[in-house]
């Protein structure tokens, strides 16, 4: 069975400096998906992998270290590149 630490989620979310929306649109869950794997609500069903697959991309790290079976490296911490975009294809 999966399990990610819900501080993990929090603290690689918040190095990313993302809400909890945008987390969810990016990993496509909802709002009350990212609350529950954070610890704010109680988690209903099986963590898949996909959904860790999901969540990891998101927040550009690998699975193992959301899954708290590596430990954060300073990379896994910082803040992620913005993306550059031009004004015709928002």
């Amino acid at each position: 069975m999966l399990m990610i630490p819900p501080e993990r989620v929090q603290e690689l979310r918040r190095a990313r400096g993302m809400g909890r929306s945008k987390l969810a649109k990016l990993s496509k869950l909802t709002d009350r998906q990212i609350a529950r794997l954070e610890g704010a609500l109680p988690w209903k069903g099986e963590l898949t992998t996909d959904l860790v697959l999901r969540i990891a991309a998101a927040l550009q790290v690998q699975p193992e270290s959301l899954l708290g079976d590596q430990p954060l490296i300073e990379l896994d911490l910082a803040a992620a590149p913005k993306a550059s975009s031009c004004g015709c294809c928002n």
